[in-house]
């Protein structure tokens, strides 16, 4: 079995007084959190840092881990692929959003009730307790 680490984050900032979160929409219309693969050399933070830059063109800092996620996927040449996802809690500290349009459809900031309210109709459930656990770090209760 092929194994694979992965390194993403739900990343924040407060506009007037105000809690948003960055979701994204992946090509397959899902609501999802900013992730993608480890490569040689890195920390598992420097991945999570450079997916979020990558995918959305935010600049963020890491605030806090949040929780590793595993699970396991079919892909078509690889077989079975055992997943390891590390999220982290990241606040946004410079950059405008920009979808990396090869990965993903679009990218937005989103009221924290909002967010949830996405991530429960349109998301992964597998993203359901990370996203649940960041907004609780950030004071926000669901």
């Amino acid at each position: 079995m092929v194994k694979e680490t992965s390194g993403g984050g739900v990343v924040y900032r407060r506009r007037e007084g105000k809690l948003e979160i960055q979701l994204i929409e992946d090509r397959f219309g899902r609501m999802t959190i900013a992730k993608g693969k480890m490569e040689p050399g890195e920390t598992i933070e420097q991945t999570a840092l450079r997916e979020i830059q990558e995918e959305t063109g935010i600049v963020g800092d890491l605030k806090d881990k949040l929780m590793v996620v595993g699970y396991t996927y079919e892909h078509q040449s690889l077989g079975t692929v055992e997943k390891t996802v590390f999220y982290f809690l990241v606040e946004a500290r410079e950059g405008a959003l920009v979808a990396q349009v090869e990965e993903i459809t679009g990218v937005g900031w989103y009221a924290a009730d909002r967010a949830w309210e996405l991530q429960q109709t349109q998301g992964y459930d597998n993203n359901n307790e990370v996203l649940r656990v960041a907004l609780g770090r950030l004071g926000h209760k669901v």
